[in-house]
């Protein structure tokens, strides 16, 4: 019988980078208050893409400002809700997703919704620490006002030293342990929207006091009925759960180091619909500003800095955009990419040899990430490993909650070659049937252009579909 457990802990409550990043937390290692909860959203939600996500969904689909803020409110509530049943068994057996996954999917089942989250989080990761280069490159300009000389791979030689030089503040702080990562977090989120503010405030003077009267203008929409309102409504609140569905799923990475159950669900109600206003707010009033400045709707923060012509702007938003695609790529793609890695051979596999594999993809696909993987087209095959991941949600939930009841055993769950998770083989069948089945409808949304219609809102037919094949195919309630 293979069972790994009871590894041990530095001083101070922090997992040992050394030892298997696996293993059940203990209580000494619990030490997430609900503000590092609050920080895991204020980083999801601060990257460059989440505000231009944001800032376009006020202009694009048709509705009034007060549609969007109740839509993007909704969605907060909507996401609070699934992370507060996914992250509950994190929580409270201090276990991570991969092993969460293997109560329903089997010992050796559960690497393969692992290694599906793993890959899509280490492709990401490799572009976030590109993008978050970008942020580099952009302050050292600002300061030495450099030329960017002769290019290779279509990155210059500032763009190479940003690059590593981001690359290497990864592994600086994920070599340290989780601790670091929830200094790091804890950091970046407030000082993202103390920036944030400060952006508004030039926009507030150089539009001589008519940033509220420009944001009311891009809020009218005069031919809008209830119809389209409501279409709009569901449309945004799909693309918007949809954006946080990665961290939904593998939400116990992070629950199993909250103090208690309180702390979790006080920093998630905190985290999710307060960030989702004062993020969504800042967002639409730095579009508006810009409108008023520029004479255009601009939905790209970095381009609203560069036409700002100054200096000092421009050091303080590179900063910034460095802080915010640092802080999101700890959340949603590090994190998720070790522990599916480690998960392959928990034995052998330690959170620092996981964190130098995910670096060492992440060196090439950011090094190769403008010269020739933008051009591949790789966001289909992306696409089509994160759709699979939906059903899988809906299955962990209903065994979770409906056939477990909320009980399990956490040596079983260790127990790779034998236990009541291990189903005879390691593989559930029924699970994996109702993964097989519900992942065709997920995958088709991606490659079928009659399922367009479901695009933002198909992640989470596909955990429902997931869900009720499984509940089906299962049949009764069993105990763990």
């Amino acid at each position: 019988m293979t069972i790994v457990t009871d590894l041990p802990v530095t001083q101070g409550g922090t997992l040992d980078p050394e030892g298997n990043t696996l293993n059940p937390v203990g209580a000494d290692e619990k030490t997430w208050g609900w503000f590092a909860i609050f920080n895991i959203w204020a980083n999801d939600v601060q990257s460059l893409f989440g505000y231009s996500l944001v800032a376009s969904l006020f202009i694009s689909f048709g509705v009034g400002g007060w549609t969007a803020f109740a839509a993007l409110i909704f969605a907060g509530l909507f996401t609070m809700w699934m992370v507060n049943l996914s992250g509950a068994p994190g929580e409270k057996y201090g276990i991570p997703y991969p092993v969460l996954a293997r109560a329903s999917l089997g010992t050796q089942g559960a690497k393969l919704p692992a290694i599906l989250r793993a890959t899509v989080a280490v492709f990401w990761y490799g572009v976030q620490v590109y993008f978050a280069s970008t942020a580099v490159a952009l302050l050292i300009h600002s300061v030495t006002g450099l030329d960017d000389g002769a290019a290779f791979l279509a990155l210059s030689a500032i763009d190479w030293l940003s690059f590593l030089i981001v690359w290497g503040l990864h592994i600086v702080i994920f070599w340290r342990g989780m601790s670091w990562v929830e200094t790091f977090l804890n950091i970046a989120g407030p000082f993202v929207y103390v920036v944030m503010i400060g952006l508004v405030i030039v926009l507030w003077q150089r539009s001589d006091g008519q940033l509220l009267s420009a944001t009311a203008t891009i809020f009218a929409n005069p031919d809008s009925s209830f119809a389209t309102e409501f279409k709009g409504f569901v449309a945004i609140v799909g693309t918007m759960v949809a954006y946080f569905a990665a961290v939904m799923i593998n939400f116990s990475d992070f629950s199993r180091y909250a103090r208690n159950r309180r702390a979790m669900r006080v920093g998630n109600l905190i985290g999710l619909p307060f960030n989702m206003i004062l993020f969504s707010a800042l967002a639409l009033l730095t579009t508006g500003g810009a409108a008023v400045v520029f004479g255009e709707e601009i939905i790209n923060p970095t381009e609203i800095v560069e036409r700002t012509d100054s200096v000092l702007l421009g050091v303080i938003a590179a900063i910034t955009f460095f802080a915010a695609t640092m802080g999101i790529n700890l959340v949603a793609n590090f994190i998720p990419a070790v522990n599916g890695i480690a998960n392959l051979s928990p034995e052998t596999i330690t959170f620092r040899k996981a964190g130098l594999i995910t670096s060492l993809f992440a060196l090439v696909i950011g090094g190769f990430w403008n010269s020739f993987i933008s051009q591949f087209g790789i966001s289909g095959f992306v696409n089509t490993l994160g759709a699979t991941l939906a059903p899988i949600f809906g299955i962990m939930i209903v065994d979770y909650y409906v056939h477990r009841q909320q009980h399990l055993s956490t040596e079983d769950l260790y127990d790779m070659e034998g236990g009541i998770y291990h189903y005879g083989n390691g593989w559930h069948d029924a699970a994996v049937k109702a993964f097989g089945l519900a992942a065709i409808f997920s995958v088709a949304t991606v490659w079928v252009p009659w399922f367009s219609a479901l695009e933002g809102y198909n992640w989470v037919i596909g955990a429902m579909l997931g869900g009720v094949l499984y509940h089906v195919f299962v049949g009764k309630k069993v105990k763990g």
